[in-house]
């Protein structure tokens, strides 16, 4: 989508590019070959310039530059050319605010490969990993998650952001992260009804009463969260394609979900909820 986006020239906002591709020039290549004159040739040829600055950047894979340069809620469209270096990104805290609380476990997703990070265990091995991707997806992320993590680990993430919360509003879906999941069908298979809060309880069954079966049940529900990451990237990378009306945009595939690494338990589930109840 970036070779064929033109917003983030100077002077060219979304009602511009969009009559740009309603006369034919759809990618730069199209703009760079145009031979006729113009009354506004000097422009023209200051836009060719910055286009061309553009080819460059992307031969050099430079992802700081073009999100540098998008408006933040053309951020989405970084992810075809990129997505090999996406990390999909979520944690869960204790419930603290970023001074008095604490990360208790993160669950990362690259496309390939499941990583997860637990408080007293392996959590500091996550800055090292982090800095090997270069886009950070999550729901909620520029708000929370990455706040919290810069405050935690005392560190500056300068890596891209899409942060899914705001694409998926400006497609009508809004209400949380589950929320979305269920509008556009996607399930959880033994963890309905388990969210945040209910994350918080599970912590702290495992802390205080050293209950494996709470830190699984943990694990697999954050694990969930940055799965589905990729599935509402897609989706949602997809829609934008479709409402643009232009049937040479190229939507992206979808990737088959990976297996999580841990299942919950039912039981474990069952009996915070009763303590929980009737919120639950």
């Amino acid at each position: 989508m970036l070779q064929n986006s033109f917003i983030q020239l100077p002077g060219v906002g979304l009602k511009k590019e969009k009559s740009l591709w309603k006369t034919g020039v759809l990618t730069w290549k199209d703009f760079l070959n145009q031979n006729e004159q113009s009354k506004y040739q000097a422009s023209k040829d200051r836009l060719s310039l910055d286009i061309k600055t553009c080819k460059s950047r992307l031969f050099e894979e430079d992802i700081t530059y073009f999100y540098n340069i998008l408006p933040p809620s053309e951020s989405w469209r970084l992810f075809k050319e990129f997505q090999d270096s996406c990390l999909y990104l979520d944690i869960e805290t204790n419930g603290g605010d970023y001074y008095s609380g604490f990360i208790t476990t993160i669950a990362t997703y690259d496309g390939n490969n499941i990583k997860y990070y637990v408080n007293g265990k392996n959590l500091d091995d996550f800055i090292n990993d982090v800095f090997d991707s270069k886009i950070l997806i999550t729901y909620n992320g520029k708000s929370f998650d990455i706040p919290f993590i810069e405050s935690y680990f005392n560190v500056k993430l300068n890596h891209a952001q899409i942060d899914l919360r705001y694409t998926l509003k400006s497609l009508g879906y809004g209400g949380g992260l589950k929320s979305c999941e269920k509008q556009l069908g996607l399930s959880r298979d033994g963890l309905e009804g388990v969210d945040g809060y209910f994350a918080i309880h599970l912590w702290n069954e495992y802390y205080y009463n050293a209950n494996q079966n709470a830190l699984e049940t943990l694990l697999a529900y954050n694990i969930e969260d940055s799965i589905n990451l990729e599935k509402l990237m897609q989706i949602s990378f997809n829609m934008k394609i479709d409402n643009l009306g232009f049937k040479e945009f190229k939507s992206v595939p979808y990737s088959r979900a990976p297996s999580n690494l841990f299942k919950p338990h039912f039981e474990t589930i069952t009996r915070i909820k009763s303590k929980l109840s009737p919120n639950y």
